[in-house]
């Protein structure tokens, strides 16, 4: 593409299809609604209901929305879900892995009743999405699978080694994926969240002095809104972000430089 050719136009998703696990509350839900706004059709498998918000938010945006009450940490769910997001919007051009959980423990507590459901979740269900995604992407010559990970992807794990575990092993599992799959003109890459306004961190936001750590060491000098992180959504959806494969974007108000 030469410069002249460049235009906003390559922002734009419309006639994408995207599926956004998790989409239906937090961090997942503006994920959706940015992938809507930005024109692309949207459906969301996951366990959690928010009676009907979701949809009606990406609704209003003039796209199609779809779901499936599914538990993707089941064998052979992920299968069924890129199935029927065929089946629902006729294809997948978009996958954003943002199903995720937390659980915090001092090390000495922390063991397999905690791990195991982090790693499920957090780390086997991306990459069984990803899996299925990519068969449906391979044939078409095209696609964008985008992880969530976390500042945890790059820190230790303080009171929670698997959340770390499983951000690290997501960083691994996007470069792996981007090298083997970039022929395919498909771009796997991350966007790692820093600390945001969501119901996972009210317990953290709600200590005076937690929270003033937090905004003392983040440049921003704030926690994050989830609008923060739709331009992020957007850019590594769309045809602007071709040429970026593997990379984990950090969007952490600038956490990480202190």
């Amino acid at each position: 593409m030469n410069i002249t050719d460049f235009s906003l136009d390559l922002f734009s998703l419309a006639g994408r299809r995207a599926i956004v696990t998790g989409g239906n509350r937090g961090l997942g839900q503006g994920f959706a609604l940015a992938l809507a706004k930005a024109g692309a059709d949207v459906f969301v498998p996951g366990l959690h209901d928010d009676d009907g918000e979701t949809a009606e938010l990406v609704r209003a945006e003039g796209v199609r929305y779809a779901e499936l009450a599914v538990d993707i940490t089941v064998p052979g769910t992920p299968r069924t879900a890129v199935a029927r997001c065929v089946e629902e919007l006729g294809g997948v051009d978009i996958l954003v892995n943002s199903a995720g959980i937390s659980r915090i423990a001092d090390v000495v507590e922390f063991g397999r009743e905690q791990w195991d459901p982090m790693v499920a979740v957090n780390l086997t269900g991306a990459f069984e999405m990803s899996h299925e995604a990519a068969k449906a992407m391979i044939p078409q010559g095209s696609g964008k699978i985008i992880n969530i990970a976390s500042l945890f992807a790059f820190l230790g794990g303080l009171g929670s080694p698997a959340y770390a575990a499983t951000k690290h092993g997501i960083a691994g599992l996007t470069r792996a994926y981007a090298d083997e799959l970039g022929g395919y003109g498909i771009q796997v890459n991350a966007i790692a969240p820093g600390y945001f306004k969501t119901s996972i961190t009210e317990e953290t936001r709600s200590d005076p002095e937690r929270n003033r750590r937090i905004i003392d060491h983040t440049p921003a000098a704030r926690w994050g809104d989830i609008a923060d992180l739709m331009g992020a959504t957007v850019f590594l959806a769309s045809r602007a972000s071709d040429f970026v494969n593997g990379h984990v974007l950090t969007v952490d108000g600038g956490y990480l430089v202190r």
